[in-house]
């Protein structure tokens, strides 16, 4: 299929979102290619010079000669990040063009793709970028190994990037620009800011503790962090007034909190919902 072949490719050129953070939105196509839901990487300068990747899609056409301008042909890259378990169908393509550079994984990344020498663990590794970069995974979530895999996406490396005051993040935070005909459909707005889908099925742990844990974490990353902007892999940035948008989620999230925890408390089955298709194997998202 034509359109499904061209998951992940640049989908629009390379953009300084904020000065020293660089986004890309790539194609990504889901159920049997009538949805475009996107996919994105980013690049951020830190302090000695040097870029760091944050997830990764294919560098071909005009995005490689960007990438290679920019990072003076990968010898500026310090190192490539992945920050979503189900986020890899494409760091083999990344690894090919630029195979000098050192490579983070998930503990998802490190057991399934073996074709890459990683160099470790991205949330184990992260202090070595800080106080430039700081990350963070969400509390009440499972990251080393979520199940069911088909839904579970909620749990990702939330990067903040200090000095352009901006967080990448792929699927937990979720902001539309321009959703297309279906997603409208299902009650999709342009510029809408959604908490993953998932959170209302295997997301959260299903314990009483968990909707909680997972709303002070958030709560937590609006105090800690001075941020104005978002990008999110699906499928869209928030570029200017961020933090007012995830704030006002949280609000509006209350009444859902409240009623997962008397869910988990009462041990009541919660939907598998959050995936975007019916292909049982259809894991990846990015």
């Amino acid at each position: 299929h034509l359109l499904l072949a061209m998951s992940g490719t640049p989908a629009k050129p390379l953009v300084e979102v904020a000065p020293g953070f660089y986004n890309v939105r790539a194609n990504f196509y889901v159920l049997a290619g009538m949805v475009n839901i996107g996919t994105h990487m980013s690049l951020c300068r830190l302090s000695n010079g040097k870029f760091l990747v944050l997830d990764a899609i294919k560098p071909v056409g005009p995005l490689k000669e960007e990438l290679d301008q920019l990072t003076k042909g990968g010898e500026l890259i310090d190192a490539v990040v992945a920050t979503h378990p189900f986020h890899s169908l494409y760091f083999k393509d990344f690894y090919k063009a630029y195979p000098n550079v050192r490579y983070f994984g998930t503990p998802r990344h490190l057991r399934t793709i073996k074709e890459i020498p990683w160099a470790g663990e991205v949330m184990e590794s992260r202090g070595q970028w800080e106080p430039d970069v700081e990350m963070r995974i969400p509390a009440g979530s499972e990251y080393a190994d979520p199940k069911p895999p088909k839904t579970n996406h909620f749990c990702n490396v939330v990067v903040f990037h200090r000095a352009s005051r901006t967080i990448f993040n792929d699927d937990n935070i979720m902001c539309f620009n321009d959703p297309g005909f279906i997603l409208r459909m299902f009650g999709i707005k342009d510029g809408q800011v959604i908490f993953h889908p998932s959170i209302k099925g295997p997301g959260l742990y299903p314990t009483p503790e968990a909707p909680e844990q997972y709303k002070m974490w958030v709560q937590d990353m609006l105090n800690d962090w001075d941020f104005d902007n978002l990008c999110s892999a699906h499928n869209g940035n928030v570029i200017g007034g961020a933090k007012a948008k995830i704030k006002e989620l949280l609000g509006k999230t209350e009444k859902l909190f409240q009623k997962l925890k008397k869910q988990n408390c009462e041990k009541k089955a919660k939907a598998d919902c959050g995936a975007w298709g019916d292909d049982k194997d259809a894991h990846e998202c990015g």
